[in-house]
């Protein structure tokens, strides 16, 4: 006969994401309403920051639960010892730092050979420091809290049994997914692209991809403090480089932005000699 305890653990990451999803989401229908959470409703300024609060709060109590439940106290060391963890090679700072902005800022300017609407908000902006030190701020609160639940928690105990691209993928699906509501409004409003495909885009074409390559470096490095820098890295860019757009030149951005993350994990994957796809037994140690 199963325990309760065996039920969790076996399934504790499915439990984590359906934990997230509660959380986030039941905070964004108390806030935004039922019209809000399906994009027919605009919502206030006034409420923005408890909006994002609620969003952030889903993946790190539901990653702080799970470690708690199962594994206890020492879960919770473990933890902190991977957040301490930051003797690391340089090169792996530079590639969590480099990785979003720069083939952003590739794809920015291919694109904007094309286009003046594709040049980066960091240089049309009239208040370059507010847009830099708002882009920052997001990005480290934004990589703080969600890297506890999804690098913290789920991530370990997925590569117990998927190498990292798989890993990546699951986890980077249901990242996405976590985002809809706050993209839900905007694809709606979309004039010259159909509503599901913008949606799509925004939730499904960069992010998973991206997710490989930080869990590629956080599988070399076993940092979670770089970890969370990646992703600050990655939010940050994505606010301070943000292009005034139409519709389908904004999915168009996507787009190819995510065809550059792809070209870089096949690079990855090339150099690495199919470390992408196999097991990890240092992270069975950790998350056994």
């Amino acid at each position: 006969m199963i325990t309760i305890q065996a039920f969790i653990k076996r399934h504790s990451v499915l439990l984590y994401f359906v934990l997230t999803l509660l959380i986030s989401w039941g905070g964004l229908l108390i806030i935004m309403g039922p019209g809000g959470m399906l994009g027919v409703a605009a919502v206030s300024a006034e409420r923005m920051p408890f909006l994002y609060l609620a969003m952030l709060l889903g993946p790190t109590i539901a990653g702080l639960f799970m470690t708690g439940l199962v594994y206890r106290r020492a879960g919770f060391s473990e933890l902190l010892s991977r957040l301490r963890r930051w003797r690391i090679g340089a090169g792996w700072y530079l590639i969590a730092v480099l990785t979003a902005p720069g083939l952003m800022a590739g794809t920015l300017l291919l694109l904007s050979q094309f286009s003046p609407a594709f040049v980066p908000g960091i240089v049309t902006s009239s208040d370059k420091v507010t847009l830099l030190v708002s882009g920052l701020v997001a990005g480290i609160l934004v990589g703080i809290f969600e890297e506890l639940g999804w690098t913290g928690f789920a991530i370990p105990r997925l590569r117990l049994h998927y190498g990292v691209l798989a890993t990546s993928l699951i986890v980077g699906f249901v990242w996405g997914l976590w985002h809809m509501p706050l993209f839900t409004e905007s694809a709606r409003a979309s004039q010259s692209v159909s509503p599901l495909i913008s949606l799509a885009v925004l939730l499904f074409s960069h992010l998973p991809a991206f997710r490989v390559l930080l869990v590629w470096v956080y599988d070399r490095t076993g940092s979670l403090l770089v970890a969370m820098l990646m992703h600050v890295s990655q939010t940050a860019t994505t606010l301070i480089f943000a292009i005034p757009a139409t519709d389908i030149q904004a999915v168009l951005c996507n787009l190819v932005y995510t065809a550059a993350l792809w070209t870089f994990v096949a690079v990855v994957g090339i150099v690495n000699r199919g470390h992408l796809e196999g097991k990890s037994v240092e992270f069975g140690r950790i998350a056994a």
